[in-house]
């Protein structure tokens, strides 16, 4: 049996992954939670040898949570599973090492066999996001401009940003011209909206 536990902030979500994974005869749900800051105590104490986890979670998100499993429980692997199937989610995911990457429409019996595989230490991708991460290229933001722009997503004033990111207002407007010539818009909260898109935040 592979012992597995399921992250998602979505009770709902949660119960019915449980459900079908528990028709499969070789798997067994040993532990749900619903934020990411639970995670690596709950795989400790049951035991989980796959992390099944969704990138948007309170606590820690999915990637930091495959971040700190990698790190902290090597042995345990981890899959994204998430509504998010965007480029730059997957590379983030797979760089923190995450051993897979699967959208949550994914079939029931695609999902049950990427957990085997994943367990067996090889690496699930879904096909289309891999073809569309490769041909999206790398992220092009610097860490400063992804945190400016994730201040920016809310279309709030400059001085709203400076504040949040602790820097004086004309060094975020640098940040910001700079961020929105390398996503290729023509303002702060498109280039926001554009990033978040492509996953670069």
């Amino acid at each position: 049996m592979i012992r597995v536990l399921l992250a998602d902030d979505q009770a709902l979500v949660r119960g019915a992954l449980a459900a079908l994974l528990g028709l499969e005869g070789d798997l067994d749900v040993v532990a749900e939670v619903g934020r990411g800051d639970e995670v690596l105590d709950a795989a400790r104490s049951s035991n989980a040898e796959v992390c099944l986890l969704d990138i948007e979670m309170p606590g820690l998100d999915g990637i930091e949570v495959a971040g700190k499993l990698a790190r902290e429980l090597p042995d345990v692997r981890s899959l994204i599973v998430t509504t998010f199937g965007r480029p730059g989610y997957l590379r983030s995911a797979l760089e923190a090492g995450a051993s897979g990457f699967v959208v949550k429409d994914t079939p029931a019996t695609e999902l049950a066999e990427a957990v085997r595989r994943v367990r067996r230490g090889e690496r699930v991708v879904d096909p289309a996001l891999a073809a569309e991460s490769i041909a999206g290229g790398n992220n092009p933001l610097t860490d400063r401009e992804r945190d400016v722009l994730r201040a920016a997503l809310d279309g709030v004033p400059v001085a709203a940003i400076a504040s949040a990111v602790h820097l004086s207002q004309g060094t975020v407007r640098n940040y910001l011209s700079s961020a929105i010539g390398k996503t290729g818009t023509a303002t702060r909260v498109e280039a926001a909206r554009r990033a978040q898109q492509n996953g670069w935040i």
